[in-house]
């Protein structure tokens, strides 16, 4: 009885270690992209300025491929770009935000 109750104990005991040697090994690597880095391909390309009509947007920038909107009170509406979107209140821009670049992971 003591016979087997020791191999249980060495068993059970073994398996533990094992175990614990097995999840210590698993790592993963973490990257950090500063925000102000982000995009740093895209930061010179020219957008539409705050307060421009969208009739000056037009015709400085062209025909947008999607328009979205307008949505609640305010209105505010969108305009989509190959880089960026432009948001209006009404009829002026609020802000030119770059779009994301999607990039394949290995």
């Amino acid at each position: 009885m003591v016979d087997k109750l020791m191999k249980i104990t060495i068993t059970t005991l073994s398996l533990i270690a094992g175990t614990a040697l097995f999840c210590s090994t698993a790592s993963a690597d973490e990257v950090r992209i500063p925000v102000g880095q982000q995009g740093a391909e895209k930061q010179n390309i020219e957008k539409p300025r705050n307060g421009q009509t969208k009739q000056q947007v037009q015709d400085k920038f062209g025909e947008p491929q999607k328009q979205n909107g307008p949505v609640g009170d305010p209105p505010i509406s969108s305009w989509e770009y190959s880089d960026y979107v432009v948001y209006f209140e009404h009829d002026r821009v609020l802000h030119a935000v770059l779009k994301g670049s999607a990039k394949a992971v290995n």
